[in-house]
């Protein structure tokens, strides 16, 4: 299958997004966009635009998109599928996260599973917070982790 990547430039930060034509199987922050950027159309990658759009714009708080993330092992495709079903403006802890995944003392596993999540925002790894209070870390930053929640809770108050 052939790979399609596009670049939307979110309120957060440029975001790259790609496709197998069938899936999306990344979506990360990136520096910047290409100076000439050139995609062929995928209806994929459109829809994920669309509904990233309606996130960021408040009207969106579940995604519906075909994914299919790249890589990672099956313990790790096992902790995105939890991420997956964290509720839009709440938040949970990585060690609810290593005990939906079987196995409570994982917790260390699930936050290296989390960083190498491969489509952010879509499985909302932003939302996965320590028990102990904080934030917690983001491969993207704190400070765009903290901006995703601060959208999410203020659009559900």
């Amino acid at each position: 299958m052939s790979k399609n990547v596009a670049y939307y430039q979110s309120p957060v930060g440029v975001l790259q997004i790609i496709s197998n034509g069938s899936a999306i199987t990344a979506i990360r922050f990136v520096d910047e966009k290409p100076k000439e950027e050139s995609h062929s159309k995928c209806s994929i990658i459109e829809q994920a635009i669309t509904q990233l759009q309606e996130y960021f714009d408040q009207k969106r708080s579940v995604f519906d998109l075909p994914l299919s993330p790249e890589g990672g092992t099956p313990f790790m495709q096992h902790v995105w599928q939890q991420l997956s079903i964290v509720v839009y403006g709440t938040t949970t802890s990585y060690k609810q996260i290593a005990t939906a995944c079987g196995n409570p003392k994982a917790f260390r596993a699930v936050g290296t599973a989390i960083g190498k999540n491969p489509i952010a925002i879509i499985i909302p790894c932003h939302r996965v917070v320590p028990a102990s209070g904080g934030i917690g870390n983001y491969a993207y930053g704190k400070s765009i982790k903290n901006k995703l929640l601060k959208l999410e809770f203020r659009s559900i108050k």
